[in-house]
């Protein structure tokens, strides 16, 4: 398994390895040995799933509040996404900073987004299946997101905002300057 750090240093993309041969190949996206080698000890306890049929959809800038505030391990399953997180700890150093990786079936990288950081992703092809483990159940109470794209954050998403597919709850969500971090 390779690791490197982005931009922010917490989050952290994964390359496992992928062993082929002519049936295929295999590779390992959780194994909590190999994981804290790279100082990742989540306890996971839910994994989620989410299907996008196009592309351009936007799910985010998401996030959980303490005291259900979630790491994720997020991975694609079929298509590709750009996968963003927002640093919303207010006493870091990056916050309100962001980093973004392509994730993809093909390429089999995995991204960590620890807890205290918004999370989100568009879809760059259509029919795009995403999975993550979360290390805190959700709570409906505790769900939050800021806009997508906001001006302040200045995220690169790779499209027009008219060409976005916002659920209405994203579509609504509360600029970065209305938003007070709970982390």
């Amino acid at each position: 398994m390779l690791a490197e750090s982005l931009s922010l240093p917490e989050v952290r993309l994964f390359t496992p390895k992928r062993p082929a041969d002519a049936r295929g190949y295999f590779m390992e996206t959780w194994n909590r040995r190999e994981f804290e080698k790279f100082g990742v000890a989540c306890d996971f306890v839910q994994d989620n799933q989410s299907s996008s049929t196009k592309a351009g959809t936007i799910r985010g800038l998401h996030y959980q509040a303490p005291p259900f505030a979630q790491a994720k391990l997020v991975r694609v399953l079929s298509g590709s996404i750009l996968d963003v997180a927002v640093d919303a700890r207010k006493s870091s150093p990056t916050f309100g900073k962001w980093a973004g990786a392509v994730l993809s079936a093909d390429n089999g990288k995995i991204l960590l987004v620890p807890r205290g950081f918004l999370h989100g992703f568009v879809t760059r092809e259509p029919d795009t299946v995403v999975a993550y483990k979360v290390d805190a159940y959700y709570d409906k109470a505790s769900d939050g997101a800021v806009r997508w794209n906001d001006p302040r954050l200045a995220i690169d998403w790779g499209i027009a905002a008219e060409a976005a597919i916002l659920s209405e709850k994203d579509a609504g969500a509360p600029i970065w300057d209305d938003f007070n971090s709970p982390f």
